[in-house]
C-alpha cells in the first residue's frame, strides 16, 4: 500500500468519525465510529502497520505529543485558573474519586496491572491513552494495551447521559428561580484595569516578526527544556516528561517567551492532533475479537467502578463550595469527553428547557463556563499528570 493510499484510508475513517458526530450532535462520538472502522478494516483488509504507511510513525507521533502537551499548558492564564478555583476543586476532586476508588476496590477485582493501565484515560484525553498503551505495549501487555485505547473511546457513552441528566436537572433549578425572580443574570463588567493586556516579563514579537517557524521554534525550544529538565532530576525525582512539558508551557506562557494557544497561531494544531488520533488507533491492529471479549468485563468494571467514585467525591466536595450535587457531578464528568462536547452538551439542555433567547443566554451564563473549565481542567491538564504519575507505578 502506497503512502497517499494509507494516508488517504486513514484519514477518511476519521472524517467519517466525524460526520458522524456532528450529524448526532456528539451522541455518538467520533472516537467510537473510528475505532469500529478501524477495528473492521484490520480485521479485513487494512495492513496491520497502516498507520505507519500513512506516515505516522513514533518519531513524529512523539514530537507531536512533545508539542501538544506544552501547547495545553498555554491554554489558560495563571489568574483566570485562580478565579474558577471552585470549579476546578470539583473537577480534581472527581479525579481523585476515580483514582480512589479503582485503585482500591478495582485493584481487588480486575488486579494493579489492569487498573494502572487503564485509570489514566479514564481521567482525560487521548495523550493519557497514548501513555498508557505505550506503556504496556512496551511490557509486552498486549490486552491492557488494547483496554487503555478502548477506555478511552468508550467513556463517553456513560458520560454523555450522565451529564444530560445532570445539566437538566440543574438547568430546571435555575430557570426556576430565574423565573421567580430569586435568580438574577450575572452581567460580566470589565473595567478598564482588567480590559489591559497583562505585561509580562518577555515582550512580545511583533507580528510582522511571528511567523510559523518562529512560533514553533519557541515551542519546540521550550519543550526541549522540559524534557532536558525532566532528565536532569531525574536522578533525585521521577517526572514524566509530558508532565514537564505540561509546567514549561504555563511558564513560557506567564513569562512571554510562547504565545497562548501557539499550534492554532501557527496553523499546525489539526495536522499534530490528526496523527495523534490515527497512532492510538495503530494499537487496535492487536485487538482480536477474543482479546476484545477478554478486556470487556474489566472495561464495564473500571468505568463503572470510577464514575462511582467520582460522583461521591464530586458531590461531597462541591456542596461543601456553594454548588449543587447536580452540577458538581456535571463538572466532574467533563474527564470522560472534555471539548466540544462538554459545549454541546451544555447548549442542548439549555435549548430543551427554555422557551425565551433571554432564558436561554441565563443558563448559558451560569452553566457554560463551569463545564468548560472543568473540561480543561481534567482532559487537558490532570490526565497527563495522572498518567505521568501511573506509569511509574507498573
Amino acid at each position: 500500500m502506497s503512502l497517499l493510499m494509507a494516508f488517504s484510508i486513514v484519514l477518511v475513517v476519521l472524517a467519517i468519525g466525524d460526520i458522524v458526530s456532528t450529524k448526532s450532535k456528539a451522541f455518538i462520538p467520533s472516537v467510537f465510529v473510528a475505532a469500529l472502522l478501524f477495528l473492521f478494516g484490520f480485521w479485513t483488509f487494512f495492513p496491520q502497520d497502516i498507520v505507519d504507511l500513512a506516515g505516522f510513525q513514533k518519531p513524529i507521533i512523539y514530537l507531536s505529543m512533545y508539542l501538544l502537551i506544552t501547547h495545553m499548558g498555554t491554554l489558560l492564564t495563571i489568574k483566570e485558573l485562580i478565579s474558577q478555583w471552585k470549579t476546578i476543586t470539583v473537577a480534581l476532586v472527581g479525579i481523585v474519586g476515580i483514582c480512589a476508588l479503582t485503585l482500591t476496590l478495582g485493584r481487588v477485582i480486575f488486579g494493579w496491572e489492569t487498573v494502572v493501565i487503564a485509570t489514566p484515560p479514564l481521567t482525560g484525553g487521548i495523550v493519557a491513552a497514548i501513555i498508557m498503551s505505550e506503556a504496556a505495549a512496551n511490557m509486552g501487555m498486549d490486552d491492557l494495551a488494547v483496554l487503555a485505547i478502548v477506555t478511552y473511546v468508550m467513556q463517553g457513552f456513560v458520560g454523555y447521559p450522565l451529564t444530560a441528566l445532570m445539566l437538566k436537572k440543574e438547568g430546571t433549578r435555575l430557570l426556576n428561580g430565574f423565573r421567580s425572580g430569586e435568580l438574577k443574570p450575572s452581567k460580566k463588567t470589565e473595567t478598564n484595569e482588567e480590559a489591559k493586556p497583562h505585561k509580562k516579563l518577555i515582550p512580545p514579537v511583533p507580528k510582522n516578526y511571528l511567523t510559523t517557524y518562529v512560533i514553533l521554534a519557541k515551542l519546540g525550544i521550550t519543550a526541549w527544556a522540559a524534557v532536558g529538565f525532566a532528565n536532569l532530576i531525574k536522578p533525585v525525582v521521577d517526572i514524566s516528561p509530558f508532565v514537564m512539558c505540561l509546567f514549561f508551557g504555563v511558564i513560557a506562557q506567564e513569562l512571554g517567551f510562547v504565545e497562548q494557544r501557539p499550534l492554532n497561531l501557527s496553523s499546525s494544531f489539526g495536522f499534530l492532533i490528526t496523527g495523534l488520533m490515527a497512532f492510538i488507533f495503530a494499537g487496535l491492529a492487536k485487538a482480536t475479537p477474543s482479546m476484545l471479549a477478554k478486556i470487556a468485563i474489566p472495561l464495564a468494571g473500571i468505568i463503572v467502578i470510577g464514575v462511582f467514585g467520582m460522583a461521591v467525591l464530586s458531590m461531597l466536595i462541591g456542596k461543601k463550595l456553594g454548588y449543587t450535587k447536580e452540577m458538581s457531578f456535571a463538572i466532574a464528568l467533563t474527564a470522560l469527553y472534555g471539548f466540544p462536547p462538554n459545549y454541546i452538551l451544555t447548549e442542548e439542555a439549555s435549548k430543551a428547557l427554555t422557551e425565551t433567547d433571554e432564558e436561554k443566554e441565563f443558563l448559558m451564563d451560569e452553566m457554560l463556563p463551569k463545564m468548560l473549565v472543568g473540561g480543561f481542567t481534567t482532559v487537558t491538564i490532570v490526565s497527563v499528570i495522572v498518567a505521568g504519575i501511573f506509569i511509574n507505578l507498573l
